[in-house]
């Protein structure tokens, strides 16, 4: 089913796939298109009373992995293919098999509750135009505010948003050819490094947009941190990075 929203459009997605002793597990699969699809990952979820809600979460990160890999390009139909093929392998693995919790509709899961608050470093940017205007473009899709940080050589990137949807974030940054090597070929982003990842706390102030900055000095990088509440974040991940 095909439901038109404001900020792009919901596919709902009835479907079967085979299980581990070759049984038919139903599929429930729901695909957010926003306005910015197919260059950015759709929203996914997956959820069905024969699995664990444990499985749902493998089955959906498997499935933002391989969406990853097609983007530019339409990519439903090869998801759902993709799942229908693969799920009886995914769930051989050990780590998928572990919960006896079913898994919950999408009305009543509340996973990874709140507002997230997660700090990346990068350790160059080559091809920076590009590089920040993808970053710009991937917050916004995923509603996700915070700032893009330069100060000299160091560059951090600060998301707040939903934890699933930073996850989604960090497999698009991964996955996508967003920089060029020392060659000026496209390459995929490998030095990238997760400093911090905490739940947002009521001392914390909410960033209200995504917003890219330089700063000149230290003390101005500092400042920005503690104004959001964040000093101690600050004094435990970023000085480490510049002394």
């Amino acid at each position: 089913m095909w439901v038109e929203e404001t900020d792009g459009a919901v596919l709902r997605i009835h479907t079967t796939a085979e299980g581990l002793v070759g049984e038919d597990v139903p599929l429930a699969l729901v695909f957010h298109l926003p306005a910015g699809y197919p260059l950015c990952l759709p929203g996914i979820s997956v959820n069905s009373d024969r699995l664990t809600r444990a499985q749902c979460v493998t089955m959906k990160e498997k499935l933002l992995e391989e969406a990853g890999k097609l983007l530019s390009e339409p990519m439903v139909h090869e998801l759902v293919l993709w799942i229908q093929q693969n799920l009886r392998l995914v769930l051989s693995q050990p780590e998928t098999a572990s919960s006896s919790e079913k898994c919950a509709s999408p009305e009543s899961t509340t996973e990874d509750d709140g507002v997230w608050t997660t700090l990346l470093h990068l350790d160059h940017m080559r091809a920076r135009t590009k590089y920040v205007k993808a970053v710009e473009k991937w917050a916004s899709a995923l509603r996700l505010t915070g700032r893009l940080m330069f100060m000299g050589k160091l560059i951090l990137i600060l998301l707040q948003g939903g934890r699933s949807n930073i996850k989604e974030y960090l497999i698009l940054q991964k996955t996508s050819k967003v920089d060029v090597d020392s060659s000026g070929k496209k390459c995929k982003e490998k030095m990238i490094s997760v400093l911090s990842e905490t739940k947002v706390q009521t001392e914390h102030k909410r960033f209200l947009a995504f917003e890219v900055r330089e700063y000149s000095t230290l003390a101005e990088l500092q400042k920005e941190f503690e104004t959001a509440g964040l000093g101690g974040l600050f004094s435990e991940c970023v000085l480490g990075l510049v002394k």
